[in-house]
């Protein structure tokens, strides 16, 4: 069997406002816990307090998704500085 090799390079990755992403959906998350929370008794006597649950569990997960994209921001522009100032100038 043939090893499999790419015909054309990967395209570079998107990046746009991933920060405003992510802390909109954690938001989202969490409106729909509390939303669903006074209907809790409803979802219980049909079986779907699953349903809630996740909900919290996706806000949650939002937080830390928060503190990590966050975090990687910040270190792509401290790179990207340190890059600026690495470069020496052309004189």
């Amino acid at each position: 069997m043939a090893k499999w090799t790419p015909r054309h390079e990967a395209p570079e990755p998107l990046e746009g406002p991933v920060v405003a992403t992510i802390t909109g959906g954690t938001i989202l998350w969490f409106v729909l816990f509390l939303v669903q929370l006074p209907f809790y008794g409803w979802f219980d006597d049909h079986g779907h307090t699953w349903w809630v649950w996740t909900c919290l569990a996706g806000g949650g997960l939002g937080l830390i998704g928060v503190w990590y994209v966050r975090k990687r921001d910040a270190a792509i522009k401290r790179a990207a500085a340190e890059d600026r100032t690495a470069t020496p100038s052309a004189d």
